[in-house]
């Protein structure tokens, strides 16, 4: 019985450290004000507007590149709202549609809706950097699942957005996105 004490002791330890570090000093650990004072300042109705060329990989649950996809976006503004149009294209030769609703908020906040999205997805903006968390409801072809996401989106000096995203399932990631964002060459 003691060793069984123990083990189950030991157990609890790791995961209150596991969660402590997923908490203190992860990815998920980052806040707005981390980067508040930082520059250049992101600001979405001009960095990410017009025709914008997305490139990246979906890692799966063992780190491991699950998927690779380009994205053809059309982003239009009308004053504090703004329609983001993503066409993504998938190495499977799959293609996937959405249309993101964002509205801009006082003191940088961000409300976004999309259809595949439970509810409404908040976020921040805060010096070169924007962070919006939702729930998103994956395709009846990948099961449906409901997963809590974090996206994070950094201005790089000359002008191209880098976007990491985590995807969790009960706490537990299960997916990770790394993607840039840039303007299209006119033709």
């Amino acid at each position: 019985m003691a060793l069984l004490t123990g083990v189950l002791a030991g157990m609890l330890v790791v995961a209150c450290f596991v969660l402590a570090r997923d908490r203190l000093a992860s990815f998920a650990a980052q806040r707005p004000k981390d980067y508040i004072d930082a520059e250049p300042a992101f600001d979405l109705r001009h960095h990410l507007s017009g025709a914008i060329l997305c490139e990246g990989v979906i890692y799966g649950p063992l780190g491991r590149v699950a998927s690779r996809f380009v994205g053809d976006f059309d982003v239009t503004w009308d004053g504090e709202t703004g329609v983001m149009h993503e066409r993504f294209t998938y190495d499977s030769g799959e293609i996937h549609e959405r249309a993101w609703h964002l509205t801009l908020h006082e003191g940088g906040r961000i409300e976004a809706e999309a259809e595949d999205v439970i509810g409404t997805g908040r976020g921040q903006q805060s010096g070169p950097s924007v962070m919006l968390r939702y729930r998103l409801r994956l395709e009846p072809e990948a099961g449906g699942h409901v997963l809590d996401a974090i996206d994070w989106m950094y201005l790089a000096p000359n002008g191209t957005i880098v976007n990491r995203s985590q995807f969790r399932k009960f706490g537990l990631k299960v997916a990770e996105l790394v993607a840039t964002m840039r303007r299209k060459e006119a033709t």
